[in-house]
């Protein structure tokens, strides 16, 4: 029996899901970190959860008999990474599901901005009638820059340009541009053409804080600015900045360095209280359809890797393509990147007269992953002996008849 603990209110898609699958699933709501999420974690080969559980290397360390992690959002930077793949503990995420809700919602905002429709509706709550058209905006014609370039930065851009925006992008690695999309060879030029920015970066060493009051200054005069991508890219004091002195002419911040981790928390930032700056707690990918989606997404990765040990997708893990077992037994073993593990391995079977059917291996700068299929009955004895190698981390037996799954 494959157990699956999942935190913070998924969709109740992925339990049923997995139930489908024979696979006992345990939910609890809020998110949780250190002592507290070790306990729950215990018996649990499986742990879904969203960007507010705070998988650290301790907590893995705490908990070596998971074999994978199921992150239901498209950000992995709650999860240490490297412990994981050290440990044999395969992550995978959704980096596709809530792709069009956070392009929806980045088109919403670049309207709102244009025509300064949150400061209007504010001062129609507040009793003041202010018809004008000073400072609002038609869309089409602008120009829209794109910093990140990859499934939503992307998305962002076909969208834009069905609205007449002409768009342009840079991204790190080189893209192929869709539609009318410009690629530009620089950070800079991208800020220094652009009526709209949006962001649309992961986080890492590369893009921590990597806008601030340099590249504000290099943006257009009336320029406005959009972040729905992570918190820690962008130096709000210098966004404030900006928007004080009329440089920037407004801003759509989605993202926080720091987040209440419940709702009804209280919320202060440098930013509220300034004319066309919409705030958003986190939501750019939060509509129903998205979180099914996601829930789809994240399980069915989950439920193939612990049914066949296909990989393909993890974030952190070598990246085997493996379809379902159809007869015989497949032994999975997850082991340290050093040199000789597969003729180790093969003298086992040599050794026991196993007939090897098939042999995948993959490695990371860490860890080899290994599958071999081999036909005829299986002792207990050989996985045994596998999973008792200097070099193996975990070690998992597959059998055509059930396609259950064991630790050893």
């Amino acid at each position: 029996m494959t157990n699956i603990l999942l935190l913070e209110k998924i969709h109740s898609i992925a339990k049923t899901h997995y139930e489908a699958h024979g696979f006992q699933v345990t939910e609890h709501g809020p998110s949780e970190t250190g002592a507290p999420l070790v306990g729950l974690l215990k018996g649990q080969d499986i742990v879904g959860l969203r960007s507010k559980t705070q998988l650290t290397g301790e907590v893995l360390q705490e908990s070596p008999h998971l074999s994978a992690v199921g992150a239901y959002c498209i950000g992995t930077n709650q999860i240490d990474l490297q412990t994981a793949c050290k440990l044999g503990v395969a992550v995978f995420n959704a980096p596709f599901s809530n792709t069009r809700s956070v392009a929806e919602m980045v088109l919403a905002e670049i309207i709102c901005l244009a025509r300064g429709l949150f400061a209007k509706s504010q001062k129609m709550h507040a009793g003041i009638w202010e018809k004008s058209a000073a400072g609002s905006n038609e869309i089409r014609g602008k120009v829209l820059g794109i910093v990140g370039y990859g499934h939503i930065g992307s998305q962002v851009g076909i969208l834009a340009e069905s609205l007449g925006m002409r768009v342009i992008f840079y991204d790190a690695i080189k893209k192929l541009p869709l539609g009318n999309a410009e690629e530009m060879m620089t950070l800079g030029d991208v800020l220094s053409r652009s009526d709209f920015v949006t962001l649309h970066v992961p986080l890492d060493k590369t893009t921590e804080w990597m806008i601030g009051e340099k590249q504000f200054s290099m943006m257009k005069k009336g320029a406005a600015f959009i972040n729905a991508s992570r918190g820690h890219v962008v130096r709000l004091e210098a966004l404030k900045n900006a928007l004080l002195t009329g440089h920037i002419s407004g801003a759509a911040i989605d993202v926080f360095p720091e987040e209440p981790k419940e709702n009804n928390s209280t919320f202060a930032h440098e930013l509220q209280n300034i004319e066309n700056v919409i705030l958003t707690p986190h939501i750019a990918g939060s509509t129903i359809e998205a979180q099914e989606s996601i829930g789809v997404e994240v399980t069915e990765s989950l439920i193939r890797f612990m049914k066949t040990g296909h990989s393909v997708g993890a974030v952190n893990f070598p990246q085997l393509y493996l379809s379902e077992l159809q007869s015989g037994y497949r032994i999975l073993n997850v082991h340290k990147n050093v040199a000789g593990v597969l003729g180790e391995v093969n003298k086992i079977f040599s050794h026991h007269n196993i007939n090897i059917l098939s042999q995948q291996l993959k490695t990371n700068e860490q860890i080899g992953y290994l599958a071999v299929d081999v036909e005829g009955a299986v002792d207990p004895k050989v996985v045994d002996a596998i999973a008792h190698l200097p070099t193996s981390i975990k070690t998992r037996f597959l059998a055509s008849e059930e396609l259950g799954s064991k630790f050893i």
